[in-house]
């Protein structure tokens, strides 16, 4: 029985890992929501003070309001994964106490948190594309 348990821990150490690996791009992309807010922020702010250049304002808002779009899809599949990983590992624990078959729901569960994952990285990537493609660096064109 030590044994079995034992190795139910060792069984449940990568999900763990990857947990952790998951919680780590959470910080990533509730920086980068946050600075999005703060920027967005300041353009309405300059929006009232500065009523000529309204649509260049618009312009940079709606960019920012796409890109956030895509990182609160990233954040809430990076979430939906993290719980898909924090069954599989009661799963793999209630498979060992409870002695039933559980492999299939822990395949499942397994392979849901990595399409999450994927996902998330995929609007990850759109947002950063989004992000370089608004990117004005120097002086403005005259």
């Amino acid at each position: 029985m030590a044994m079995d348990i034992a190795h139910l821990v060792q069984s449940s150490v990568a999900p763990v890992f990857l947990l952790s690996g998951v919680a780590a791009t959470l910080g990533v992309l509730t920086n980068r929501l946050g600075r999005i807010v703060d920027r967005a922020r300041t353009l309405e702010e300059r929006f009232e003070e500065h009523p000529g250049s309204v649509k260049q304002l618009h312009d940079d808002l709606r960019v920012l309001a796409r890109r956030a779009g895509y990182i609160n899809v990233a954040i809430s599949l990076c979430a939906i994964a993290a719980l898909l990983v924090a069954l599989v590992v009661v799963t793999l624990f209630a498979n060992a106490f409870l002695g039933s078959e559980l492999g299939i729901v822990i395949a499942l569960l397994f392979v849901a948190a990595m399409v999450c994952l994927s996902a998330a990285f995929i609007a990850f990537f759109i947002e950063v594309r989004l992000a370089m493609r608004a990117l004005r660096i120097g002086l403005p064109q005259a």
